[in-house]
């Protein structure tokens, strides 16, 4: 345990720069999304195909490392291994400007998820052993709205430098990730000793069952932000962009406001309640006849959605011991790799074959699934 950890002391410095290196490391990673489309079809005339293995490249190897950036880092120490997740992100940026070909491209697009795997993975893991043990689940929210924030501003960012040049898009990717290095260097390392080893394997099994959970959860969100603005346009309805940013911003806001209730009610309770939550949510989806119904069913999903991950982490976190948290994070966290490659071609398939309302009840099935695993989820609380 570390001494914020044993005294109730928030570190607020160390616990800035640690955000704040996430933060630019996604937005950094998150600028060339928006523009790797036109790009690769414009570049090298690729087809859908290719512009998709290129956009989502970066999940493959983010899928595959992170349990192993979590070893690394539980040996290693946490801000070394951010270090070089935000180095090898800002390398990607760096990358972009050579003329390395189409299998070039995706080959920095591999590198950059190594980067991405490495920043999350040991900045949640440090993030842990900073907090008070009555806060982590608050803690472990708000790293996720760091993330979500430089994701959602480096999208933003990347489609509005497009306009001044590909280059300037390509000069953020790397100049975001390298303030963010700066960040993380600026504050002294952990001063908790290195783990004795890790995690040993891909697969911990403190991480496995809500890790499950977490891939089922995924369901919903992914027929969401894939779907719902095509859906609304087909119903008459409209305003589907509107109904994402009201879904990203109750999912922030709930974390600020209420983002102590795993803490303070148990991560059990609050998982199991939020998985329902998020089911409802899509429920109310699938169904609604109007925009102000669908806003209900979003803000419910929101809601729902933004407590499940925090009260499934801090489930892991009570369930393994300090020297391999890690490693738990990463294999966790993988989870939502896998979700989203799953859920990806599988809610495409369902709205095909059954129209995009069976996606929602899909989702909602799923989230019921996960709030059962996360009621019958065994917790053994173990803090050295």
């Amino acid at each position: 345990m570390t001494a914020s950890s044993e005294t109730g002391v928030l570190p607020r410095l160390t616990l800035t720069a640690v955000f704040g290196g996430l933060f630019c490391g996604y937005l950094g990673l998150s600028a060339a999304i928006p523009v790797l489309p036109d790009h690769v079809r414009d570049e090298f005339g690729a087809g859908d195909l290719v512009v998709g293995l290129a956009v989502t490249a970066t999940a493959l190897t983010a899928l595959l490392t992170r349990p192993v950036f979590g070893g690394l880092a539980d040996r290693h120490g946490y801000r070394q291994v951010m270090r070089f997740g935000a180095l090898a992100i800002a390398a990607g940026g760096l990358l972009y400007f050579l003329p390395l070909g189409l299998a070039g491209l995706i080959m920095v697009r591999l590198l950059v998820g190594v980067g991405e795997a490495a920043l999350f993975v040991a900045g949640a893991a440090w993030t842990v052993t900073l907090a008070p043990h009555n806060r982590r689940g608050q803690l472990i929210g708000l790293y996720g709205v760091a993330m979500w924030g430089g994701i959602s501003l480096g999208t933003a960012l990347g489609a509005a430098l497009r306009h001044f040049g590909i280059g300037a898009v390509w000069t953020l990717c790397a100049a975001a990730p390298l303030v963010g290095f700066v960040l993380i260097s600026s504050v002294a390392p952990e001063s908790r000793p290195a783990g004795s080893g890790g995690g040993r394997g891909l697969m911990l099994r403190p991480a496995a069952l809500p890790g499950l959970a977490l891939a089922l959860a995924a369901a919903g969100y992914v027929g969401l932000a894939a779907f719902i603005i095509r859906d609304l346009q087909v119903r008459g309805i409209g305003s589907g962009a509107v109904v994402l940013s009201v879904f990203s911003a109750v999912y922030a806001g709930t974390r600020l406001v209420i983002g102590r209730l795993p803490d303070q009610l148990g991560p059990r309770r609050v998982g199991t309640v939020s998985g329902l939550g998020e089911a409802a949510g899509l429920l109310i989806i699938a169904w609604s006849p109007n925009l102000p119904v669908a806003l209900l069913g979003v803000v419910v999903m929101g809601v729902g959605f933004s407590l499940l991950h925090p009260s499934l982490a801090l489930m892991v976190m009570n369930s393994t011991e300090s020297s391999k948290q890690g490693a738990a994070l990463g294999a966790y966290t993988s989870f939502w790799d896998l979700g989203l490659f799953v859920w990806g071609p599988a809610t495409g398939a369902i709205a095909s074959g059954l129209g995009y309302p069976a996606v929602y009840l899909v989702g909602a099935g799923c989230a019921l699934v996960a709030a059962v695993m996360a009621y019958t989820i065994r917790q053994s609380v173990t803090t050295s």
